[in-house]
């Protein structure tokens, strides 16, 4: 009799409805490394050389970008220990200096950052798959964005499906970006040592160099390292975070750190400046000119690359969402799961319509510097706020605690690239500015309910209830923080 009341019970654990902790350490890895290593290397090296003006100063900007990165990596290490919920950035910001600036991260995240990161890396990845097939010639644009729709659908459908396909989709193609990097990596170091030094000869010329233009040199580097923050917002599907989360994280960084520098250095042995400034991608004219035999190879690793990014980007993000709608701060609807596949479906299915949008209007360069301020400035406020934190609670729990100098130093730095990055590219700047004040409004007239008009609330609560028979999506039944 006991077994069948203990079969009950277990029948009953697994149908309850709730984000299950199914993340350990390897997935961790796979997740930050794998969001990280996307599109980035193969095509942000123009961008850093092109503000930067010299192969040596762009190789240090490349190296100070992942010691910059690995600090902002520890300081949410800290913040993932010390609050167990999900949701990254809003979560922080919601803990240490309230709603405001919380939901204000959250319409950014839904307006145009998670739509304008994830076409940018979806493009790199239907070029990389289509202009094999035209070389030398260019492949048509419409084609490179029909292949980048297909492959945003692909991994919008898996996230959808599972959390367990979708973990093990990343840490395959995590295992395939790394082996693309050590194949560009080992010609370059033998070039290298063989004495092909010609192009580092005065590589810190800087005659080419403008104050206002350094700014985005390290946009575009550290939009190749970005992703260090997205495994904290899964945290609640994390086994044993307090160990997992700062393992992770640091382990992560400092490999990606070396692989991107070696990488830069591979690139600089068999190309001139100027052959990298007008080549549109990178890794491409690198496989053609050391890679003979496998230059058809390089392509295909490469667009599996942005879509293991695309992946890890698509299976984090939707979490703030997620706990966003759990706060109150978002529709009710986002923050359901599916009954059956434990995923939050309707807080995935919500980014598809705008990164198809975005996709189709967008220009790589102008995305980068549009979304980095808002993304930037919202990661300087987080982690002013855990500072602050730090001061008000002194006695909080914080199983993992950086050195106060690392976060100083992290938060101040940013707060300097915001600033003058309104000196050097004002229009993009000031564009993702305002777009992030009109969430201001937004928040007053939508998260304090009365102050919308009756008739609008029932039709949106009907609209809602239907959606939810229709996506078969209920709220979470188990508190998982």
């Amino acid at each position: 009799m006991k077994k069948e009341e203990d079969g009950e019970k277990t029948k009953t654990d697994e149908e309850v409805v709730h984000l299950r902790r199914e993340i350990g350490l390897l997935p961790a890895v796979s997740f930050i490394i794998g969001t990280v290593v996307g599109s980035g290397i193969f095509i942000a090296p123009k961008g850093v050389l092109m503000n930067s003006g010299s192969v040596g100063l762009s190789l240090l900007v490349w190296a100070l970008c992942g010691v910059l990165s690995l600090f902002g990596a520890l300081c949410y290490a800290e913040l993932g220990t010390s609050f167990t919920k999900s949701g990254g950035h809003y979560t922080y910001l919601l803990e240490t200096l309230g709603p405001l600036p919380a939901f204000l991260r959250l319409w950014v995240e839904f307006l145009f950052i998670r739509p304008a990161v994830a076409s940018y890396v979806s493009l790199a990845f239907g070029r990389y798959v289509v202009e094999p097939f035209f070389a030398p010639c260019p492949a048509p644009m419409p084609l490179i964005k029909l292949v980048s729709l297909l492959g945003v659908t692909f991994v919008v459908a898996v996230n959808c499906w599972s959390v367990t396909m979708a973990s093990r989709t990343q840490v395959t193609l995590t295992f395939i970006k790394m082996f693309a990097l050590v194949l560009i990596i080992i010609p370059g170091v033998i070039a290298l040592a063989k004495g092909k030094t010609e192009n580092f000869q005065n590589g810190f010329e800087v005659d080419s160099l403008t104050l206002d233009m350094l700014p985005l040199a390290f946009y575009n580097g550290l939009y190749a390292y970005g992703g260090w923050f997205y495994l904290n917002f899964v945290t609640e599907e994390v086994i044993n975070p307090n160990r997992t989360i700062p393992l992770a994280i640091s382990f992560s960084m400092v490999t990606v750190t070396i692989f991107y520098v070696l990488v830069n250095v591979a690139y600089y042995t068999m190309m001139t400046p100027a052959e990298l400034l007008l080549s549109e991608a990178v890794a491409m004219t690198f496989a053609n000119r050391a890679l003979q035999g496998l230059s058809s190879v390089i392509p295909i690793l490469v667009a599996l690359s942005c879509l293991g990014a695309l992946n890890g980007g698509f299976f984090g993000s939707p979490r703030m969402l997620f706990v966003g709608a759990r706060e109150g701060h978002w529709p009710p609807i986002f923050s359901m799961i599916h009954v059956r596949r434990k995923t939050p479906l309707p807080a995935v299915l919500l980014l598809y319509p705008l990164v198809v949008l975005m996709l189709t209007t967008g220009e790589i360069y102008q995305l980068i510097n549009f979304v980095s301020f808002s993304r930037w400035f919202f990661i300087a406020l987080a982690t002013m706020g855990m500072l602050i934190h730090r001061y008000r609670f002194p006695l909080h729990p914080r199983p993992f605690k950086v050195p106060l100098v690392i976060a100083v130093t992290f938060t101040v730095v940013c707060f300097f690239i915001v600033g003058l990055s309104l000196y050097s590219d004002p229009w993009n700047t000031g564009k993702s500015c305002a777009l992030t004040l009109t969430g201001i409004p937004v928040y007053y007239m939508t998260v304090y309910r009365f102050r919308l008009p009756r008739r609008w609330r029932r039709i949106f609560n009907y609209c809602s209830k239907q959606l939810q028979i229709l996506l078969e999506v209920a709220q979470q039944e188990v508190q998982t923080y």
